[in-house]
């Protein structure tokens, strides 16, 4: 398994092209702003400050490289659909991910976060079918699991239904186990 507890900061880029220079498997975190990107990074290395998070939406606006043990890259992307700056925002994240998704011989895993409380929107069916078409490897991660009660968790297992996707893992920042089983099935995936 890997070892997700030695990660560092390597750099910030806009750009695949900027990227760090190690052909090192990537692991891309994706999803909605204020979906809990940064925080599930920080958890799963078990470092509470390694990615900066933020109570607002929108704060990560570039494409950040943390190295795991010199074996791969955690990537944590900007988050998607709410920003101050709107639908400029929305165009260059777009233009940001295509350009990342393109040709991207490094990208290992995508880890796409939904959060658990929220209906599931046209841009998470959007994506899925996008990375189904493109053959990127992914995994649906439900977040924040810990603030549903159980009405809620079953509303949630219908909506999944109801769109014929199937999640991975539910996860809570706050809760060991499935952090331990996330960080389980990642690296059985990319299995480095």
């Amino acid at each position: 398994m890997i070892n997700f507890r030695n990660a560092r900061f390597i750099k910030s880029s806009p750009t695949k092209s900027e990227r760090p220079h190690k052909n090192l498997p990537e692991i891309l975190f994706i999803g909605r702003s204020n979906v809990g990107k940064s925080s599930l990074i920080n958890a799963i290395c078990d470092h509470k400050s390694l990615c900066f998070t933020s109570s607002k939406p929108g704060h990560t606006r570039l494409l950040n490289y943390f190295e795991i043990n010199d074996s791969c890259y955690l990537v944590d992307a900007p988050g998607y659909g709410y920003s101050k700056a709107g639908k400029k925002h929305d165009l260059l994240f777009g233009e940001m991910m295509e350009g990342y998704f393109l040709n991207n011989e490094r990208l290992s895993l995508v880890v796409f976060l939904i959060d658990s409380r929220r209906l599931i929107q046209d841009e998470e069916i959007e994506l899925i079918n996008y990375f189904k078409q493109m053959n990127i490897p992914f995994l649906i991660v439900m977040t924040k699991c810990d603030k549903l009660n159980q009405s809620e968790k079953y509303q949630l297992y219908k909506e999944c239904e109801k769109y014929e996707l199937s999640y991975n893992v539910n996860v809570s920042i706050k809760d060991k186990n499935s952090i331990e089983l996330l960080k389980k099935m990642i690296s059985n995936l990319i299995r480095i």
